[in-house]
């Protein structure tokens, strides 16, 4: 039984070198072809059988069908890209802002609750808090500006 061990010293420099150089390739190769069957289903401009047929393409023969969709379909994958990528902008930024202007409105109980703390806290007379009071119950008060500054119309 004469099994040979390799150690580290037996792997030369330049076969770690062609050996990284390889992985990184491959790495790349993976990438790219991950980046041509998203773009496959992401474009609405081929329809079911051409997303089909470039998909057979593409897993049956992977480099020849990757290269082929690279030079015939290749200039619009950035544009779809960054459609792809504004898109997703939008739909946030639109989310975000919808997010910030619905928060849970107080409602009239409310609402009275906060004026009833602000007079016994002496922030208002009861002058003012009844002016409040009828402006909250009549419905014309403003959600959370219940001690904003009222107008003699409301008595």
């Amino acid at each position: 039984m004469s099994a040979r061990t390799y150690l580290a010293y037996d792997y030369p420099a330049l076969s770690v070198f062609w050996s990284m150089v390889v992985f990184f390739l491959w790495i790349t190769w993976l990438v790219l072809l991950f980046r041509v069957v998203t773009d496959i289903f992401r474009d609405d401009d081929l329809g079911g059988w051409g997303k089909a047929g470039w998909t057979v393409f593409v897993v049956v023969l992977p480099f020849l069908g990757v290269f082929v969709y690279l030079i015939a379909r290749g200039r619009g994958m950035g544009r779809r890209e960054a459609e792809h990528a504004r898109a997703q902008q939008q739909a946030i930024g639109s989310y975000i802002r919808h997010a910030a202007e619905t928060g849970p409105r107080p409602t009239s109980a409310d609402e009275l609750a906060k004026l009833s703390e602000m007079r016994s806290h002496g922030d208002l007379t009861d002058e003012e808090f009844q002016r409040a009071k009828e402006l909250v119950l009549s419905g014309s008060a403003p959600s959370g500006r219940a001690d904003a500054p009222h107008s003699d119309s409301a008595r």
